[in-house]
């Protein structure tokens, strides 16, 4: 991936491929999850908690291969089946899971999954016989008639609980890169007489990710998706191929996406609201009837109650703005409460942090806070309070108030007239 970060914790569609991974095993109620991270990789058992907190983590410190990986978990309940999932592989579904966990059960030991490949180059080729998978072949070591093969090897196994340990015991490291594979489980369960079957499914399901470039097709293949998912919602998006959405958006009905939107993790929109082109949310929860944008940006801990109306240039984060409230222009809150029906005129800002911590302003219901005003935290308008154009509230203001905090105005008459004068006379 070319990056600092492992591969597992880059993002589609606003979700970790590793979270991906375990969204689907939670769905499909496995009894217990193993998640194997290698050496200092603490930062993807933080991430693999969030979204399975059971999950036990261990660490695979000698990259060894596949099967060494699976070795380093803890295999020793009494589990009707063991199903090996990739963290780079974001798409298997929580469907396909549980139909690797049942396939293991009587005779048949291993379960491996498939995919026909539009193009199979370097992919492992599913050898079978009399309808039975014998063997997983590496690209390199087919034949030329395996090579004409098309169902390739996805990766994702299963293994019957009885006899996981006495196949993975069997697996070797005499190859050429001295590392125990996983797909070796085959041959050798079918070597102790048991049998193994093959299971298929798209090959978008098990796309695999090992480059930026496959990182971007990815997310193009999701968005296509959520798109899909939001429009039989019905949700009305403009110009679908502009929106870009995350796996967890929530919309209610009747929403109205115009072009170039972006919805970040945590976005909740319920009925009727309006997102204007151009804006971005992040952890918002957007109420009926709202109208956002266009260029609005709203960040994590915004909570918009009914018919607000946030315009353009206006940036929220951690911010109460309750029912029927506006700010239309140009303004910053942050770490605020705004009322119902409260007015915040363009330019102004709420003055939450002094380089060391944050602090809430609360402005109160029907309050109207003049244009080019600064809100110095912490600091409550009370309702129905009037703030001067311009503006610097550093003091708590009551109820139907007028605060103004700016130097008076002073008129010299001729003044202007006076300096040019003087200027032009210095150039001659």
């Amino acid at each position: 991936m070319r990056s600092a970060f492992p591969k597992v914790l880059h993002r589609v569609g606003g979700r970790s491929l590793v979270g991906h991974a375990l969204s689907a095993v939670k769905a499909a109620k496995f009894d217990a999850v193993s998640v194997v991270i290698g050496p200092n990789h603490e930062n993807v058992g933080e991430e693999a908690k969030r979204f399975a907190p059971d999950a036990k983590t261990f660490v695979q410190r000698d990259r060894k291969g596949t099967a060494h990986a699976v070795m380093q978990a803890d295999l020793t309940g009494n589990y009707d089946a063991i199903v090996v999932a990739f963290g780079d592989t974001p798409f298997v579904s929580a469907e396909t899971l549980a139909r690797m966990g049942d396939a293991v059960k009587g005779n048949v030991a291993v379960a491996a999954l498939g995919f026909r490949a539009a193009d199979p180059t370097g992919y492992g080729r599913f050898i079978t016989r009399d309808g039975k998978l014998v063997a997983i072949r590496e690209h390199k070591d087919a034949s030329e008639s395996e090579r004409n093969i098309t169902l390739c090897n996805a990766g994702i196994m299963a293994l019957a609980g009885k006899h996981a340990a006495a196949i993975l015991k069997k697996i070797s490291n005499n190859n050429a890169n001295g590392e125990f594979y996983l797909t070796d489980a085959v041959e050798i369960a079918a070597g102790m007489g048991l049998d193994c079957v093959a299971l298929e499914t798209s090959e978008d399901e098990v796309r695999g990710i090992n480059t930026k470039a496959q990182l971007a097709e990815a997310e193009a293949v999701l968005q296509a998706k959520l798109r899909q998912r939001a429009m039989e919602q019905g949700v009305t998006l403009i110009a679908p191929e502009t929106v870009f959405l995350s796996e967890d958006t929530k919309f209610g009905s009747d929403v109205v996406v115009e072009p170039y939107v972006v919805f970040a993790a945590g976005v909740v929109v319920e009925d009727g609201a309006v997102i204007h082109s151009f804006s971005h949310l992040d952890g918002a929860h957007v109420g009926k009837q709202a109208s956002i944008g266009p260029y609005a940006r709203l960040r994590p801990g915004t909570k918009l109650g009914a018919k607000v109306r946030i315009g353009n240039f206006v940036e929220t984060k951690a911010a109460n703005i309750e029912d029927g409230a506006k700010a239309n222009h140009l303004s910053y809150i942050g770490d605020a409460r705004v009322g119902e029906n409260a007015n915040v005129g363009a330019g102004t800002i709420t003055c939450n942090y002094d380089g060391f911590g944050k602090a809430k302003t609360d402005i109160g219901a029907g309050a109207f806070i003049g244009s080019n005003s600064s809100l110095v935290a912490p600091v409550k308008i009370g309702d129905g309070a009037y703030i001067g154009s311009g503006s610097v509230i550093t003091l708590d203001v009551p109820a139907d108030a007028l605060a103004v905090g700016r130097g008076r105005q002073s008129v010299k008459e001729g003044w202007a007239k006076r300096l040019r004068d003087a200027r032009l006379a210095l150039k001659k």
